[in-house]
């Protein structure tokens, strides 16, 4: 796990690559490399988090055997040795950077990476076509940024790289500003900046006489219109899903640094870590966080599940006042306005982790490949229940809820209920379902929202929404959440369910694996139970949360309060403050919660008072 930088254009020194690669340095605090070349006004930086070859062999920015390449790199890349053994070369370390610089040299770029299991970004300089290759991997578990500053073409992994240009500009796009108020994440290909993009999962780009063109290597909208295995026998899925989930794991084992797992006792982090204790002979060490909120508190089973698979295990229970000495770190972590308010256990988890290991897995990933959440079956329901009726029906009903919305806890039920079923279509539905605010250029000033990703064709409407959140929120939001957590404290994570294999075989799956008896995730709670009690796998879905609404009106009043205030919105001029003021005076007299709503509103004005 590392990070990359580098530029085309403009003043190449090693004085501003150098520069750039210390705003990350916390991504890589191992050792860091520089490589220009003056003539051709490129320059290629990298922060080493030594995970695998912990020797110089490792180092980077790293040249091929037949030096006609140079190649950044970050990430892991699990099948690597399988890769090598296809390859004839003298190899110099055992390191999978190595692996994918040769490979690449010896099979291209794309034969390359559609041969390649695992998470990464990387830039490759091809010295003599002179051109440029951005890469990421299927599900975009590592970030990439890259766009123009004036004349100079730039990319890194991290943001606040490349605020550490001399040409950066940083002006803030109205427009990616709107996505962030719905969704509380900015979403790729957009960035918060003008003229700076995220490159998409499964894509790569090449960059040549200022030109860029794009290209997918892995299809994700293909698979979800994939055929599905009608004729799968329950054992045999079990027994494939079992297997497949087992070689994800085995292969993210391997490190030459010391290793361990998140568990918070639900389905996902349980089975990765069933598995991971199947394949150990020492007790795998686990982490969780606990809240002294009930309703948010995941500790007590994690301790159990632990408990039964002989994990050596280790627990953390946070308070208002934990949350508020995080929050200040928050802008600077996640360099890009980032509103899931569970980044605070996240970070705080990951802090507890890194004293003990270098890497982490997690169970991410899991919910999007085997229908996990509530919300797609909520939103099923209301399609069978009033999907039929007229849209004048339904917003007949919807100014009737929101009329009668200000009655305490029902209220904001009813309130939810009244922007919902407002939906257009299906697609709509759930698109309103996830959002925070459901119309955002009405509170960005000046915005026009970029369209939703589509699903059309994809077919039933639970396939629809699992691609949707594979396409988008899981990119998007969880996994920049565990990024920028980890990479924050030096940790590196790894999420076996987003082996590709995997996710192909999850695809193939008639719903009848998904679901059975009323329960989401049907298949993998069979694998799991070959290792659990019922007991401690059949309980409702909690989520990794965080008690906002209470500490918003305890320890984090008053720093609400400041940014929330009508004189600032108006004067910094971003947002429409009435509602935002309404709303943040109804939560603070506990009339309602709306920190859904607010805390996008608070994750921007404190990343934009940092960085601005």
């Amino acid at each position: 796990m590392c990070g990359i930088i580098g530029y085309l254009g403009g003043v190449v020194s090693e004085e501003i690559a150098a520069k750039m690669s210390e705003a990350i340095g916390h991504r890589g605090p191992d050792d860091s490399g520089v490589w220009i070349d003056a003539n051709d006004g490129v320059a290629l930086a990298h922060r080493r988090l030594s995970i695998v070859d912990l020797s110089e062999a490792g180092k980077q920015p790293m040249i091929s055997a037949n030096e006609r390449f140079v190649i950044v790199y970050n990430g892991e890349i699990y099948n690597h040795l399988e890769l090598r053994r296809a390859l004839t070369a003298n190899w110099r370390g055992h390191s999978d950077t190595e692996t994918l610089l040769e490979s690449i040299a010896a099979r291209g770029v794309e034969e390359t990476l559609k041969k390649s299991v695992g998470m990464f970004a990387f830039a490759l300089w091809d010295r003599a076509e002179k051109t440029l290759t951005l890469a990421r991997d299927c599900f975009g578990e590592k970030p990439l940024y890259y766009g123009w500053a004036h004349k100079t073409f730039l990319f890194a992994s991290e943001l606040k790289a490349m605020r550490a240009h001399p040409d950066f500009d940083g002006s803030i796009d109205r427009d990616a500003l709107a996505l962030f108020v719905r969704r509380g994440y900015v979403n790729a290909p957009y960035s918060i900046y003008k003229g700076i993009k995220k490159l998409r999962p499964a894509r790569y780009i090449t960059f040549k006489n200022g030109a860029i063109e794009e290209r997918e290597y892995w299809s994700l909208s293909n698979l979800a219109r994939g055929q599905t295995l009608e004729n799968l026998s329950d054992t045999e899925a079990i027994d494939n899903l079992e297997f497949l989930l087992r070689r994800s794991i085995k292969a993210q084992m391997v490190a030459d640094v010391p290793l361990g797992a998140f568990l918070s006792g639900g389905i996902d982090s349980s089975a990765v870590v069933a598995l991971m204790q199947s394949e150990s002979s020492r007790p795998v060490k686990t982490f969780t966080i606990g809240f002294e909120e009930p309703r948010y508190n995941e500790a007590p089973y994690a301790l159990s599940v632990a408990k039964r698979l002989g994990a050596d295990h280790t627990e953390l229970y946070l308070t208002g006042a934990d949350a508020l000495a995080v929050v200040p770190k928050l802008p600077s972590l996640y360099d890009e306005p980032f509103g899931d308010s569970s980044q605070i256990p996240t970070y705080l988890i990951a802090e507890m982790t890194r004293r003990q290991v270098t890497v982490a897995l997690s169970g991410d990933g899991g919910d999007e490949m085997f229908l996990g959440y509530d919300r797609y079956f909520l939103a099923e329901k209301i399609m069978k229940k009033i999907g039929f009726l007229p849209r004048f029906s339904r917003l007949f009903l919807a100014k009737i809820f929101s009329r009668l919305g200000n009655c305490g806890k029902i209220g904001d039920r009813l309130s939810k209920l009244s922007e919902i079923i407002d939906f257009e279509d299906e697609e709509k539905l759930y698109l309103w379902l996830t959002s925070g605010f459901k119309n955002p250029n009405a509170i960005v000033l000046g915005a026009n929202e970029p369209p939703p990703i589509s699903a059309e064709g994809i077919g039933a409407y639970c396939r629809k929404m699992r691609y949707i959140d594979q396409s988008d929120y899981l990119p998007g939001d969880i996994l920049v959440k565990v990024d920028r957590a980890a990479m924050g404290v030096s940790l590196e994570t790894r999420a076996p369910f987003l082996d590709r294999r995997l996710a192909e075989f999850a695809w193939s799956l008639p719903r009848r694996f998904l679901r059975r008896g009323g329960k989401g995730k049907w298949l993998l709670r069979q694998v799991l139970y070959r290792y659990l009690p019922a007991s401690l796998v059949d309980r409702p879905k909690m989520g990794f949360g965080a008690p906002i609404d209470v500490w918003l009106r305890g320890d984090l009043r008053d720093w609400a309060d400041d940014l929330l205030s009508v004189y600032r919105l108006e004067r910094e001029g971003f947002f429409n403050s009435e509602p935002i003021v309404s709303k943040w005076n109804e939560h603070r007299s506990g009339k309602r919660n709306w920190h859904y709503y607010l805390w996008n509103i608070l994750m921007f004005q404190a990343w934009n008072i940092q960085n601005s």
